[in-house]
């Protein structure tokens, strides 16, 4: 599929961010995370109703990109050291791309080099230098239909600050859902300490790329499946109300486990991003900067049901309780957040355990995204970490898509593995 980048611009917000607001500050959470990017991509098919042009779909992303911009200002600034944005409007990245090729091949039956080549930045979770914090690529099919390629800097934004960003994105675009600001009181609650001991850790293997060849696979779970998944863990646990989330976490950890041909003596560990919106009572969806705690749950059996495992992660998800957010938010905060990452940061460089990271977007309205020709078709990401595993809503109801990055040895085992043990299922 020929893709050619044939526009290259910087898309400045259509008034100057105030002088009051060109420093914005980062919080000590922010400060623990390493810069690199965070690629989303929603797809629409060519809709002959709506009677819209590429060329007017294309003046109409940049034009509500600029006005967006005003609310989301520090996504058009540069970074000023360790602790701050300097919001100067100079502007997000923007490409557009000719697509010689039809948006449902690759709905239908996607490919990841493919994939890859419909994001602007192609360090999918791995370090990069590049300056700006939000970059687009705006992808135009010859079939008609259009990609929208996203990449928000990690160092400032999350998940949930991205989805938020795209939700404003489209109000203003679309103007038939009320816009929603976006709340900066981030740095006021987790205040930034500039400590030399807590950079953003650089060396760690999160952030390494591998010497190895990777390769990345979706798998999909109907809602069906997940049901029957379910059902298995409220008679044999004591887990009476398991989440998708949970179910489809510890059946793929379990297979990845098997995989990646784990010891019996052997240790693995799944660290998963636990978002503090709505805990912390002045935290909303629309909080802006990365707004989360990790946790971990850990396996010390190759043997280990899968239904165990969703017992392990639900206490591990519970261990971002009440007393710890407000342990958080107290005099300790600061201590309690860098002994979060350092936990982190040990057992990645010790190397004695296999460490999975997983990632859930599920629940998040992706599917909703209207700019104004109809909602996407299908969303998709791409990350380049050994052992990730990322997961989205599928367009189904109640589905879950779940993308893994293995060494391709461990793939071909990991294929074989959810095979087997979904075919009483399908």
């Amino acid at each position: 599929m020929k893709i050619e980048i044939v526009c290259t611009e910087l898309i400045k917000p259509s008034s100057p961010t105030p002088p009051e607001l060109r420093d914005f500050e980062l919080s000590f959470i922010d400060e623990r995370i390493p810069p690199a990017y965070i690629p989303l991509v929603l797809y629409y098919s060519f809709d002959e109703r709506t009677n819209i042009k590429q060329s007017e779909i294309s003046d109409c992303l940049k034009k509500s990109l600029s006005d967006v911009l005003v609310h989301f200002y520090p996504l058009a600034g540069r970074m000023d050291g360790q602790i701050s944005v300097n919001c100067n409007d100079e502007g997000v990245l923007y490409l557009e791309a000719k697509v010689d090729g039809k948006i449902s091949d690759i709905i239908e039956c996607p490919e990841v080099e493919v994939l890859d080549k419909l994001i602007p930045y192609k360090s999918k979770g791995n370090i990069t230098n590049a300056e700006e914090q939000l970059a687009i690529q705006v992808s135009l099919f010859s079939c008609g239909g259009i990609s929208i390629g996203i990449c928000i800097s990690h160092r400032i934004a999350d998940g949930s600050t991205l989805c938020s960003f795209i939700k404003g994105w489209a109000s203003v675009a679309c103007t038939k859902s009320k816009f929603i600001h976006p709340i900066f009181n981030s740095s006021s609650l987790f205040p930034p300490r500039n400590t030399p001991d807590f950079k953003p850790a650089i060396r760690s293997l999160a952030v390494q790329p591998p010497v190895i060849h990777l390769v990345t696979k979706r798998f999909v779970f109907s809602e069906s499946v997940i049901n029957a998944l379910k059902s298995l863990v409220i008679n044999n646990s004591s887990i009476a109300n398991p989440t998708r989330v949970e179910v489809v976490s510890a059946f793929l950890w379990k297979a990845c486990i098997v995989a990646r041909r784990i010891t019996k003596f052997g240790k693995s560990v799944a660290f998963y991003p636990v978002n503090l919106r709505g805990r912390v009572p002045t935290l909303t969806e629309d909080s802006f900067g990365n707004i989360f705690q990790m946790t971990s749950a850990i396996n010390f059996s190759e043997t280990a049901n899968w239904i165990h495992l969703v017992e392990k992660l639900r206490a591990a998800f519970g261990e971002i309780s009440s007393d710890y957010i407000n342990e958080l938010l107290g005099e300790n905060g600061f201590e309690l957040v860098k002994n979060n990452f350092m936990q982190i940061n040990k057992l990645l460089c010790q190397g004695d355990c296999e460490i999975f990271r997983f990632t859930s977007y599920c629940r998040f309205p992706l599917y909703e995204t209207d700019f104004g020709w109809g909602k996407p078709d299908w969303v998709s990401a791409s990350f380049s970490i050994r052992n990730t595993i990322f997961m989205l809503d599928s367009k189904s109801p109640g589905g879950i898509e779940a993308w893994i990055v293995m060494a391709e040895d461990d793939m071909k085992k990991l294929e074989q593995e959810i095979c087997i043990e979904l075919q009483p299922f399908t």
